[in-house]
């Protein structure tokens, strides 16, 4: 090519109609090479389902679905089981499959052509999917399409079985945990109880109730024991004022003349009566100040059995005198009367002397009653600060154990939806038919190619050409590249035969140009219809 040389749209186009010859010949030569390519490239159908799924029929407010999770995720978790070497391997020996490359290629690269190229699953929507395969045979396409789609369906109501079967076993195992560590913690509970029984804060107005009942009973008993008291104090009172009266005997018989009778006591001896005095008065100082009347009016009758205590020890022996033996004295009506009455009024003394013993036995028992109650009432703290700890921890596990009861329930209700086939499922809409048309190879989309790629071949060649010529064609390049004057010009010197030639020449490329181009558009229309 001349340096410089610029190409004017009319230079183009007589480059283009000069060397028209050579880009139809490329565009004959590459039409020709992509119809015979596309003639002998085997076809390949394409058959396709349409899978939904269908939610269950039962609605979610009276039985919740074992399997919440999206399309997406169950596809790919579906996909990845369907799509394995064990089922392919089973559907390709099935359906003799690929028979041609299985004669000549491990079973491997045979599922891994069907897997990476000829299987396609495909999201549409939001609950649909949709299932393809290419064969290269329409009714081997419909075939192993509808297995696909069967194994998609089988294995979604299998894993949603599955899953809420799974799901009511993990839940009953930990229920039964849940409710084994109950039951220990209930024992423990029930064993706290009982080893603290009386001191547990739920039984605080029990002690208190009990101790105010046993300080009602210390206070009655208080009372009894004081009127008891009272009473022994007048019956001390009578015996000493019985005793210290002196009734006179009567003789058996009369002594001798001029021997004075001898005057015993009645009953018990003045030293006796003296002793009996002074333990009345210790147990009258229990209780009564020295200066009390019944003190002081004891502590006379003491003097006075002392003074009878000593003139009876100057008396002589009984039944004696100095003169001799004296004649024994009969007691009369009177005094025998006053003695049953002093052993009436003993009697009554020492019955009260029992009872204020029970009493005080009694005392003594309430009082410990009162003790070992406050003793439950002091503990209770600590228990109540046990039990908190306990309890927090039985609630806790009481909720957890309720909680995996209805989890159970729900995932057993579940279950029985997933095995009468009536919760979410797959159901195909658009079912897989046999292609009436292959899908590949687009043979007008090749021979468009062909055609279009010889096109660009041709005038890739003419422009080499035009790019390789450095011959001038013009006057300008003349003058533009050599630096000499032009002295003449010789024109172009034509024959008549160089006219004709052209001419048919023109008219050949013409003819042969509509004569490709009507062919390429014949065979691009056939191949559209059929």
């Amino acid at each position: 090519m001349l340096p410089g040389k610029n190409f004017s749209p009319d230079e183009i186009l007589r480059i283009v109609v000069q060397r028209a010859w050579l880009i139809i010949l490329m565009l004959v030569v590459c039409t020709g090479a992509a119809v015979g390519l596309s003639k002998y490239l085997p076809n390949q159908f394409r058959s396709e389902t349409l899978i939904m799924l269908v939610p269950q029929r039962i609605p979610d407010a009276y039985v919740k679905a074992a399997v919440t999770a999206k399309i997406e995720d169950r596809l790919n978790t579906l996909e990845d089981q369907i799509l394995s070497r064990s089922r392919l391997e089973r559907i390709i020996l099935d359906l003799n499959l690929y028979p041609a490359l299985r004669r000549t290629r491990p079973m491997e690269d045979v599922v891994q052509q069907m897997r990476d190229h000829d299987i396609t699953v495909k999201v549409e929507g939001k609950e649909s999917f949709r299932i393809s395969y290419i064969s290269g045979e329409a009714r081997t396409a419909q075939k192993a399409t509808e297995r696909l789609a069967s194994l998609f369906i089988e294995e979604n109501l299998r894993d949603r079985e599955n899953l809420a079967e799974d799901t009511s076993q993990f839940l009953n195992s930990q229920l039964e945990d849940a409710k084994r560590r109950l039951v220990e913690h209930e024992k423990k509970l029930e064993e706290y109880r009982n080893r603290f029984g009386g001191e547990l804060p739920s039984q605080v107005a029990g002690n208190l109730q009990a101790i105010q009942n046993a300080q009602v009973q210390l206070q009655s008993l208080a009372e009894a024991a004081d009127r008891a008291k009272e009473r022994r104090l007048l019956l001390e009172r009578q015996v000493v004022d019985m005793q210290v009266t002196d009734t006179p005997a009567v003789p058996v018989a009369a002594a001798p003349q001029g021997t004075p009778a001898s005057d015993p006591a009645v009953g018990e001896t003045p030293a006796q009566q003296l002793l009996t005095a002074q333990a009345r008065l210790q147990t009258l100082l229990l209780h009564d100040k020295p200066d009390h009347p019944d003190v002081r009016m004891m502590r006379r009758v003491i003097r006075d059995l002392e003074a009878k205590v000593a003139a009876e020890s100057k008396k002589p022996a009984p039944g004696t005198t100095e003169a001799g033996p004296i004649v024994e004295r009969i007691q009369t009506p009177a005094e025998k009367l006053r003695e049953q009455r002093l052993r009436d009024l003993k009697l009554q003394i020492d019955d009260i002397d029992r009872q204020l013993a029970e009493k005080q036995d009694q005392d003594r028992r309430l009082r410990g009653v009162v003790a070992e109650y406050q003793a439950k009432l002091d503990a209770v703290p600590k228990r109540e600060s046990d039990l908190v700890e306990l309890t927090r921890d039985y609630t806790t596990l009481q909720t957890s154990y309720q909680s995996l009861l209805a989890k159970r329930e729900e995932a057993k209700l579940a279950a029985n939806l997933e095995r009468r086939n009536i919760g979410a499922q797959f159901k195909v809409l658009d079912p897989a038919r046999a292609p009436e048309r292959p899908f590949s190879p687009n043979r007008v989309q090749i021979d468009v190619a062909g055609a279009g790629a010889g096109l660009a071949l041709g005038l890739l060649i003419v422009a080499f050409l035009e790019y390789r010529d450095s011959s001038f064609k013009t006057e300008d390049e003349v003058l533009r590249l050599l630096d000499v004057k032009v002295l003449a010009l010789v024109p172009l010197m034509v024959s008549v035969a160089d006219v004709r030639s052209r001419r048919w020449r023109f008219v050949i490329v013409g003819i042969v140009t509509v004569v490709v181009l009507g062919s390429g558009a014949a065979v691009a229309l056939w191949r559209l219809r059929s």
